[in-house]
């Protein structure tokens, strides 16, 4: 079987936990797909018997998790939802869309969606359903914006499958260059920006499920993230004063991409510097910034836009 020949198919479930059956225009382009246990519980026995020998374990239920990363784009359609769309609504993010014009994703902390994922590995596929998870995203001066993913969900099959035929979304993602990156009104000179919704996930047991868990739930996010500006003088802007003054900072990426259909924006109302630490890059002085981001109104640390 070749690593090379894997494909993930994500369709969001109208009911929780049953498969909504991804077809090949569902697919999601995606890199460093894998997956592994999730909570597998195998049974030790402890009885006493005349032999010291350890007598077998008992498997006794597991979920799964997927992780890939995916490039970050639009559909090539303003007001049309991006490939990545269903994956991000399945981590917490609510999905609005106005036609013809923009969708944009915002976290919500009730009814959060849930995804069928459907993994291809080269004559054999694993379905999960019920799949929420979590989400991070790194961007990179002369890179492509990326967004990783974490998805648990429930196995509901594991077979020799002949490889779908995947019909991927053919935009092309925009660089990061000319980003006009801005915190705190201030046009910050960066390298790189990154960022975590950092979701809890819950796996709660279920004793009359086939595999004795429940439904995967989100229960609770922790927005946060760093940036590295250049140094500067305090006049310009005092990044220690901001720190220990505990002042707030809205975080904004500026438009991404100068295509209409195929451009996104990523604006933080509120975030707050956990610390500041000096750095270099190519000899210039820099600084490592990690923040945290808060609610302005309610459900609204972050907002990703694609217009």
């Amino acid at each position: 079987m070749l690593k090379n020949r894997e494909v993930i198919l994500a369709k969001v479930e109208s009911t929780y936990n049953t498969d909504s059956t991804p077809a090949a225009t569902d697919a999601v382009l995606v890199e460093a797909l894998s997956w592994a246990n999730n909570g597998l519980r195998m049974v030790d026995r402890p009885v006493m018997r005349a032999n010291i020998g350890k007598v077998k374990q008992v498997y006794a239920g597991r979920l799964v998790d997927f992780t890939f990363t995916a490039e970050i784009k639009g559909s090539g359609a303003a007001g049309t939802a991006p490939e990545l769309g269903a994956l991000f609504r399945a981590c917490g993010l609510d999905e609005t869309v106005v036609a013809s014009t923009s969708v944009t994703y915002a976290p919500v902390s009730t009814a959060h969606e849930s995804v069928t994922l459907y993994m291809y590995r080269d004559g054999k596929r694993i379905i999960l359903t019920g799949c929420r998870g979590n989400v991070s995203f790194a961007f990179e001066t002369g890179g492509l914006g990326k967004a990783s993913f974490t998805m648990t969900g429930h196995v509901a099959a594991e077979t020799d499958t002949a490889m779908v035929t995947p019909s991927y979304d053919t935009t092309v993602p925009p660089a990061l260059i000319n980003v006009p990156f801005s915190i705190g009104s201030y046009s910050a000179v960066i390298n790189a920006l990154n960022f975590d919704l950092s979701n809890t996930i819950a796996t709660p047991a279920d004793m009359s499920a086939a595999d004795g868990y429940g439904a995967v739930q989100i229960t609770a996010r922790d927005v946060n993230g760093s940036f590295d500006p250049e140094d500067n003088l305090v006049a310009t802007k005092d990044w220690l004063g901001i720190f220990t003054g505990g002042t707030n900072q809205a975080l904004d990426t500026g438009v991404i991409g100068s295509v209409a259909g195929n451009r996104y924006q990523v604006t933080m109302p509120v975030t707050y510097f956990k610390d500041v630490s000096p750095a270099d890059r190519d000899g210039v002085t820099t600084l490592e910034i990690p923040f945290g981001a808060t609610e302005s109104s309610g459900d609204d640390e972050v907002s990703i836009a694609f217009t």
